[in-house]
């Protein structure tokens, strides 16, 4: 841990103890843009949470990692020297083998399959498995399926050999690149942009919207439709923010989270539609459909992998399979 990061654990740390007795303010980190669709999602269940309690429970949303990148913010929330962060499922298997699942390329049949895991029993088992990891999640917000973009149209699992694809730190996105042929290279978000500019990495994997607000339609000229994942952002709350809520607190949230992910879904198909314009006739990105079936083929054997990792994963697996 360096020297900054434990600066700044040590401050959030006693902010926290100095604090929350009396206050009701939660902390909120996240590496978006405040224009990005999941900060104004996010904003929303803020509000909406300040409703239903009368303003007993507030969350104040920090943008732009002010409080650290991702993975830091995780850590802080397990100490409890955050309360609230936003991540994702892909760094999440670090911390909880349960989003392993959702990782899975093309375990989701189609987006309404996607919609059902998330707001149903299944999301919510998945939100309560990292309680003895010292966090909770509250919330998924979609994210769209993700594809390859690069400097050339990515339009099958041969045009991945040897190339250079920047992955999030996750073990699941690493295997999958690997099966496809290509050279995983972990980067961090705030990174990437110089990364694919100077050529560090040739590729990157996301969803239409980073080609439009992390401007990377700057610097790739084609966009590949191949859909492998769709990976949810998790909003989680640390143990000791959630304990110290009343039941009716708890409850609040809970509507708050629910009601702000039926918000998100239909802002989030709009934002990506709009992306995807913007991208082709602003940025001048290539958008290409592809044949999803030889990229499915490569990356099955990722399924079988991770169901041998534990039962429960094998069981999650097949439960996801079930609500097709």
């Amino acid at each position: 841990m360096n020297k900054v990061f434990t600066t700044t654990l040590s401050a959030l740390a006693l902010a926290a103890s100095a604090g929350f007795a009396g206050a009701t303010t939660l902390k909120l980190n996240h590496n978006n843009p405040p224009d990005h669709p999941v900060h104004i999602s996010m904003q929303i269940m803020a509000d909406r949470v300040a409703e239903l309690t009368n303003d007993e429970i507030k969350i104040q949303i920090f943008p732009n990692a002010q409080l650290g990148t991702q993975r830091e913010s995780m850590e802080l929330v397990q100490n409890c020297a955050l309360e609230m962060a936003r991540s994702n499922a892909s760094e999440l298997e670090a911390f909880e083998e349960s989003y392993s699942a959702l990782n899975l390329p093309y375990i989701f049949a189609s987006e309404e399959h996607f919609n059902n895991v998330i707001t149903g029993d299944i999301g919510q088992d998945i939100l309560n498995a990292s309680v003895d990891q010292g966090f909770r999640g509250v919330a998924f917000y979609t994210e769209g399926a993700r594809s390859f973009y690069a400097q050339k149209p990515i339009m099958s699992p041969e045009d991945l050999k040897g190339v250079k694809v920047r992955v999030q730190p996750s073990p699941s996105a690493i295997r999958m690149v690997e099966l496809l042929g290509g050279n995983p290279t972990p980067i961090s978000w705030g990174e990437l942009y110089s990364a694919l500019q100077q050529g560090v990495v040739d590729a990157a994997e996301n969803n239409p919207t980073a080609l439009t607000t992390a401007r990377h339609g700057e610097v790739v000229s084609d966009f590949s439709l191949d859909e492998h994942t769709m990976i949810p952002s998790v909003v989680v709350i640390s143990n000791c923010a959630w304990d110290a809520m009343t039941a009716e607190q708890q409850e609040a949230m809970r509507t708050a989270a629910l009601d702000s992910m039926a918000a998100h879904r239909e802002a989030w198909n709009a934002a990506s539609d709009a992306a995807i314009d913007e991208a082709k006739a602003t940025l001048n990105v290539n958008i290409h459909t592809v044949d999803k079936a030889p990229f499915a083929e490569a990356v099955l054997p990722m399924h079988e992998e991770v169901a041998a990792k534990s039962e429960h994963l094998a069981d999650l697996i097949d439960r996801i399979k079930a609500t097709q």
